[in-house]
């Protein structure tokens, strides 16, 4: 009798011992979305490579090699709802730039500007996301961005500088991850084309808007906060 109850304890222990190796063969669980990590208003800094040019078209005279590059920064708020995953946001950034590109004032392909900055850029949009990971959301925007340049421009008598409101739109594609309890880390690729211009005169005049072809290509990071 105690040889038999020996032997069904040790069975039992086999068993108990083995149990936690069966449970590990089966798929691993599935990763657990936390909605929360993505909702809430935010605010952050922005900071990338910057690229203006001329568009391509076939009524363009410009040289499309004539780009102002250099750095964007700023800062951007916004508002993000998560629903199983996915996520729905509106955004807005006001940003500055140091891109510049300075012509020959006599180069036709100047079109007699001498230098040509980019001033501020205004944007607002919305965004949509897909939760991928428990910390890492992938998602696409667009809307609406209006941008300054100035520029200092000569007849081959007078050098006058002015301003040039551009209107259009912004496309982009980005990466968020959650990188501490209510921060933030993101990359994003950002395509903006102008195609309404007007001319802000120094006396404070201004002219009717008329046709542009102006793309902007960014790449930025930005850190942020989630309240």
């Amino acid at each position: 009798m105690r040889k038999f109850a020996l032997t069904a304890a040790t069975a039992a222990l086999t068993l108990g011992l083995a149990a936690p190796a069966f449970s590990q063969d089966g798929p691993p669980p599935a990763p657990v979305r936390d909605d929360a990590t993505f909702t809430g208003p935010r605010a952050g800094v922005i900071l990338g490579y910057d690229k203006l040019q001329p568009g391509r078209g076939p009524n363009s005279d410009i040289d499309s090699n004539r780009k102002a590059d250099g750095l964007t920064y700023g800062g951007d708020i916004g508002y993000d709802a998560a629903f199983h995953g996915v996520v729905v946001g509106v955004e807005g950034e006001v940003t500055g730039s140091t891109a510049d590109v300075s012509n020959a004032p006599t180069s036709a392909g100047a079109l007699g500007y001498g230098r040509v900055k980019t001033g501020r850029d205004l944007y607002v949009g919305g965004r949509l996301g897909y939760v991928v990971a428990p910390k890492t959301m992938i998602y696409a925007k667009g809307g609406y961005t209006n941008a300054r340049l100035d520029l200092t421009a000569n007849n081959g008598t007078t050098t006058t500088g002015n301003h040039y409101n551009l209107d259009g739109y912004r496309v982009g594609a980005g990466v968020e991850q959650k990188i501490g309890r209510t921060t933030y880390a993101k990359v994003e690729y950002r395509y903006s084309n102008y195609g309404d211009a007007r001319l802000e005169y120094a006396n404070g005049g201004n002219t009717n808007n008329f046709d542009v072809n102006t793309d902007r290509h960014q790449v930025v990071v930005g850190l942020g906060v989630r309240f």
